[in-house]
């Protein structure tokens, strides 16, 4: 997890990062170090239908996994950083999967 925190951090070094997460062990940690750019946002316990994540996740499998198969696990996993990149490109489809405001008004508070 913190691998994957400081990559975004990374990415988007000039941004200001909220990141949504649900109350799983790993995102609690106390061992975690947060980026300066980076603010953490909790969701109340038991709300996957608050999780704009789970919006990604279905945008993901929708648009490109949908009745496909992969000869090997490196295959797939190529197709998957391809579909991220397209999502990481094309921040306006991004912003309208998970932008909500109650996200962003986050950042104003």
């Amino acid at each position: 997890m913190q691998l994957f925190m400081g990559e975004i951090a990374a990415r988007y070094l000039h941004e200001n990062i909220i990141m949504v997460m649900d109350g799983a062990g790993w995102h609690k940690s106390q061992t975690m170090k947060l980026a300066e750019n980076m603010r953490i946002l909790f969701l109340p316990p038991y709300s996957p239908e608050l999780n704009p994540q789970e919006h990604v996740w279905d945008e993901l499998r929708e648009k490109f996994f949908h009745n496909r198969a992969f000869d090997s696990l490196d295959a797939l996993e190529i197709h998957l950083e391809c579909a991220l990149k397209s999502f990481e490109l094309n921040q306006e489809t991004m912003r309208s999967i998970a932008g909500w405001d109650w996200i962003i008004n986050a950042v104003l508070k």
